[in-house]
């Protein structure tokens, strides 16, 4: 199993020692994972804030319905990143940019036609 353990406990991932695999509602297309002997390597897609939390992988002890938990697990904090990109501000900058050089241009032209 693959859990998130503190802030909205749930389960993620389940792989079968068969290679059967169901990934839990929550996170159904944003999940990739391999399975190479006995490593599994797992990547999350399309996180939101509140998949923040604290992820550990789990085994499930033979004839029981106990979980065995080996590590401390993984902390993934997920930040909202502001999104960049041109405003409606930094276009009127650009435009008022380009109108300038255009009528520095024409004036140029002006003074060079009047000097001839």
């Amino acid at each position: 199993f693959l859990l998130k353990t503190h802030m909205q406990p749930e389960r993620v991932l389940y792989v079968s020692s068969q290679n059967a695999s169901t990934t839990f509602p929550a996170f159904v297309d944003r999940l990739e994972y391999s399975k190479q002997e006995k490593k599994i390597a797992i990547t999350l897609h399309n996180l939101w804030k509140n998949d923040s939390d604290i992820y550990v992988c789990a085994g499930v002890v033979k004839n029981s319905s106990f979980l065995s938990v080996n590590r401390s697990g993984t902390m993934v904090l997920i930040k909202e990143v502001e999104q960049t990109g041109c405003s409606n501000s930094s276009w009127g900058i650009y435009g008022l940019t380009i109108m300038a050089a255009l009528l520095f241009s024409v004036l140029i032209c002006c003074t060079l036609y009047r000097v001839n």
